[in-house]
Protein backbone atom coordinates (compact mmCIF):
# COMPACT_ATOMS: atom_id res chain seq x y z
CA UNK A 1 0.00 0.00 0.00
CA UNK A 2 1.16 3.51 -0.68
CA UNK A 3 3.12 5.73 1.67
CA UNK A 4 2.25 9.39 1.17
CA UNK A 5 5.63 11.12 1.42
CA UNK A 6 3.91 14.52 1.71
CA UNK A 7 2.62 13.54 5.16
CA UNK A 8 4.68 13.75 8.33
CA UNK A 9 5.95 10.49 9.86
CA UNK A 10 4.86 10.27 13.49
CA UNK A 11 6.82 7.72 15.54
CA UNK A 12 4.80 5.76 18.07
CA UNK A 13 6.01 4.44 21.41
CA UNK A 14 5.93 0.66 21.40
CA UNK A 15 6.39 -1.81 24.26
CA UNK A 16 7.63 -5.26 23.17
CA UNK A 17 6.61 -8.29 25.21
CA UNK A 18 7.93 -11.82 24.78
CA UNK A 19 5.68 -14.45 26.33
CA UNK A 20 7.61 -17.61 27.14
CA UNK A 21 8.35 -20.02 29.94
CA UNK A 22 11.82 -20.74 28.55
CA UNK A 23 13.28 -17.69 26.79
CA UNK A 24 15.71 -15.26 28.35
CA UNK A 25 17.18 -11.98 27.14
CA UNK A 26 20.15 -13.98 25.83
CA UNK A 27 18.09 -16.17 23.48
CA UNK A 28 14.97 -14.11 22.69
CA UNK A 29 15.36 -14.15 18.90
CA UNK A 30 11.73 -13.26 18.13
CA UNK A 31 11.86 -10.34 20.59
CA UNK A 32 15.14 -9.19 19.06
CA UNK A 33 13.60 -9.41 15.58
CA UNK A 34 10.60 -7.36 16.69
CA UNK A 35 12.71 -4.68 18.39
CA UNK A 36 14.99 -4.38 15.35
CA UNK A 37 11.98 -3.80 13.10
CA UNK A 38 10.40 -1.28 15.48
CA UNK A 39 13.60 0.75 15.61
CA UNK A 40 14.37 0.42 11.88
CA UNK A 41 10.94 1.85 11.11
CA UNK A 42 11.74 4.93 13.20
CA UNK A 43 9.50 4.15 16.17
CA UNK A 44 10.44 4.43 19.84
CA UNK A 45 10.97 1.32 21.95
CA UNK A 46 9.14 2.38 25.11
CA UNK A 47 9.91 -0.80 27.06
CA UNK A 48 10.70 -4.47 26.65
CA UNK A 49 9.97 -7.46 28.87
CA UNK A 50 9.82 -11.24 28.97
CA UNK A 51 6.97 -12.79 30.96
CA UNK A 52 5.94 -16.38 31.68
CA UNK A 53 2.80 -17.91 30.13
CA UNK A 54 0.55 -16.96 33.04
CA UNK A 55 -2.67 -14.97 32.63
CA UNK A 56 -2.50 -12.91 35.87
CA UNK A 57 1.16 -12.03 35.24
CA UNK A 58 0.45 -11.02 31.65
CA UNK A 59 -2.64 -9.00 32.62
CA UNK A 60 -0.61 -7.11 35.24
CA UNK A 61 2.14 -6.32 32.70
CA UNK A 62 -0.41 -5.27 30.05
CA UNK A 63 -2.35 -3.05 32.48
CA UNK A 64 0.87 -1.36 33.59
CA UNK A 65 1.78 -0.49 30.02
CA UNK A 66 -1.80 0.43 29.05
CA UNK A 67 -1.89 2.93 31.92
CA UNK A 68 1.54 4.34 31.04
CA UNK A 69 1.16 7.48 28.90
CA UNK A 70 4.57 6.71 27.38
CA UNK A 71 3.20 3.56 25.67
CA UNK A 72 0.98 3.86 22.57
CA UNK A 73 1.22 0.27 21.32
CA UNK A 74 2.00 -3.13 22.85
CA UNK A 75 3.24 -5.93 20.60
CA UNK A 76 3.75 -9.38 22.03
CA UNK A 77 5.40 -12.44 20.58
CA UNK A 78 4.61 -15.92 21.85
CA UNK A 79 1.85 -17.74 23.67
CA UNK A 80 -0.67 -17.69 20.81
CA UNK A 81 -0.74 -21.41 20.03
CA UNK A 82 -3.20 -24.05 21.13
CA UNK A 83 -1.30 -25.84 23.91
CA UNK A 84 -2.32 -25.62 27.53
CA UNK A 85 0.39 -23.07 28.34
CA UNK A 86 -0.49 -20.73 25.43
CA UNK A 87 -2.56 -18.03 27.15
CA UNK A 88 -1.68 -14.72 25.49
CA UNK A 89 -5.08 -14.30 23.73
CA UNK A 90 -6.86 -15.00 27.02
CA UNK A 91 -4.78 -12.34 28.79
CA UNK A 92 -5.39 -9.82 26.01
CA UNK A 93 -9.14 -10.49 26.14
CA UNK A 94 -9.16 -9.62 29.85
CA UNK A 95 -7.88 -6.09 29.18
CA UNK A 96 -9.11 -4.93 25.81
CA UNK A 97 -12.21 -2.83 25.21
CA UNK A 98 -12.49 -3.80 21.55
CA UNK A 99 -11.07 -6.64 19.54
CA UNK A 100 -9.65 -5.99 16.07
CA UNK A 101 -10.78 -9.21 14.40
CA UNK A 102 -9.26 -8.41 11.03
CA UNK A 103 -5.74 -8.48 12.44
CA UNK A 104 -5.78 -12.20 13.22
CA UNK A 105 -7.56 -12.99 9.97
CA UNK A 106 -5.06 -11.04 7.89
CA UNK A 107 -2.11 -12.44 9.84
CA UNK A 108 -3.20 -16.03 9.15
CA UNK A 109 -3.76 -15.24 5.47
CA UNK A 110 -0.24 -13.80 5.20
CA UNK A 111 1.24 -16.66 7.24
CA UNK A 112 -0.50 -19.18 4.98
CA UNK A 113 1.67 -17.90 2.12
CA UNK A 114 4.73 -18.95 4.14
CA UNK A 115 3.80 -22.00 6.21
CA UNK A 116 0.62 -23.28 4.58
CA UNK A 117 -2.08 -24.86 6.68
CA UNK A 118 0.11 -24.84 9.81
CA UNK A 119 -1.09 -21.25 10.26
CA UNK A 120 -4.37 -22.67 11.58
CA UNK A 121 -2.58 -23.25 14.90
CA UNK A 122 -2.05 -19.50 15.38
CA UNK A 123 -4.36 -17.45 17.55
CA UNK A 124 -2.75 -14.12 16.67
CA UNK A 125 -5.07 -11.35 17.79
CA UNK A 126 -5.34 -7.63 18.42
CA UNK A 127 -7.44 -5.11 20.26
CA UNK A 128 -7.64 -1.69 21.85
CA UNK A 129 -7.52 -1.14 25.61
CA UNK A 130 -8.06 2.31 27.14
CA UNK A 131 -6.53 4.02 24.12
CA UNK A 132 -3.62 1.62 23.64
CA UNK A 133 -3.27 -0.80 20.73
CA UNK A 134 -2.37 -4.43 21.54
CA UNK A 135 -1.09 -6.92 18.96
CA UNK A 136 -0.27 -10.56 19.76
CA UNK A 137 2.02 -12.39 17.34
CA UNK A 138 3.18 -16.00 17.50
CA UNK A 139 6.62 -16.64 18.98
CA UNK A 140 8.65 -17.55 15.90
CA UNK A 141 10.88 -15.07 14.12
CA UNK A 142 9.04 -15.89 10.89
CA UNK A 143 5.73 -14.96 12.47
CA UNK A 144 7.17 -11.69 13.77
CA UNK A 145 8.44 -10.90 10.28
CA UNK A 146 5.06 -11.77 8.71
CA UNK A 147 3.14 -9.69 11.24
CA UNK A 148 5.43 -6.67 11.19
CA UNK A 149 6.35 -6.61 7.50
CA UNK A 150 2.89 -7.55 6.26
CA UNK A 151 0.64 -5.53 8.59
CA UNK A 152 2.13 -3.47 11.39
CA UNK A 153 4.87 -1.65 9.44
CA UNK A 154 2.21 0.04 7.32
CA UNK A 155 -0.59 0.36 9.85
CA UNK A 156 1.74 2.01 12.39
CA UNK A 157 3.04 4.47 9.76
CA UNK A 158 1.13 7.75 9.89
CA UNK A 159 1.84 8.27 6.18
CA UNK A 160 0.16 5.05 5.03
CA UNK A 161 -2.84 5.54 2.78
CA UNK A 162 -5.76 5.25 2.60
CA UNK A 163 -5.78 4.91 6.40
CA UNK A 164 -3.73 3.70 9.35
CA UNK A 165 -3.97 3.02 13.09
CA UNK A 166 -1.88 6.06 14.01
CA UNK A 167 -4.36 8.60 12.68
CA UNK A 168 -7.07 7.01 14.86
CA UNK A 169 -5.08 7.32 18.09
CA UNK A 170 -6.54 10.69 19.16
CA UNK A 171 -10.04 9.21 18.82
CA UNK A 172 -9.58 5.87 20.60
CA UNK A 173 -11.04 7.14 23.88
CA UNK A 174 -14.16 8.72 22.33
CA UNK A 175 -17.51 7.74 23.78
Amino acid sequence: MPIDETRLFRPVRIAALTVSDTRTAADDRSGDTLVARIEAAGHILADRAIEKDDVPTLVARLNGWIDDPQVDVIISTGGTGVTGRDVTPEAFAKVWDKQIEGFGELFRWLSFQTIGTSTIQSRACAGVARGTYLFALPGSTGAVKDGWDGILKDQLDSRHRPCNFVELMPRLMER
